[in-house]
């Protein structure tokens, strides 16, 4: 591979990973298109990125479960839907005055709560806390 090419893709993948890890915070930011996206551009062009990145303990095993379709864990998808729709309540009644908002807000939350319902679930694995990042998955 191309050095220019190899530099670009270990440059996003770095990109990718900060904008997750923002993601993780924000509930409007989606957090695994970005750590999925890190993963595929270190794969192709850096082994030591790849493996750091699916084998560290916060996002890991996040990884490996979505890329081999074993689902997400029963307790994490509790948290994920709670913590979904606390957030967009509080959003909802505190920071938007708008009625339109506040229903589209709500349909976000209805939408991401029946995808993370119909996904997979098993009974063990990944970090709570990165998953939670998989409500913005729509």
């Amino acid at each position: 591979m191309k050095p220019l090419k190899r530099n670009l893709l270990i440059a996003c993948g770095i990109l990718c990973i900060l904008l997750g890890l923002i993601g993780i915070i924000l509930p409007v930011l989606p957090t695994t298109p970005f750590l999925l996206l890190a993963a595929y551009c270190f794969a192709r062009s850096s082994e030591r990125f790849h493996t750091w990145l699916v084998t560290n303990g916060l996002f890991g095993q996040y990884i490996q479960n979505f890329q081999d379709g074993r689902g997400i864990p029963r307790r994490t998808k509790a948290l994920a839907i709670t913590m979904l729709w606390l957030m967009i309540g509080i959003s909802a009644v505190f920071f938007v005055s708008s009625w339109w908002l506040r229903v589209a807000l709500v349909a976000v939350a209805i939408g991401v709560t029946i995808h993370l319902v119909r996904r997979k679930t098993v009974e063990s694995g990944a970090n709570p806390v990165v998953a939670l990042a998989d409500c913005e998955e729509l």
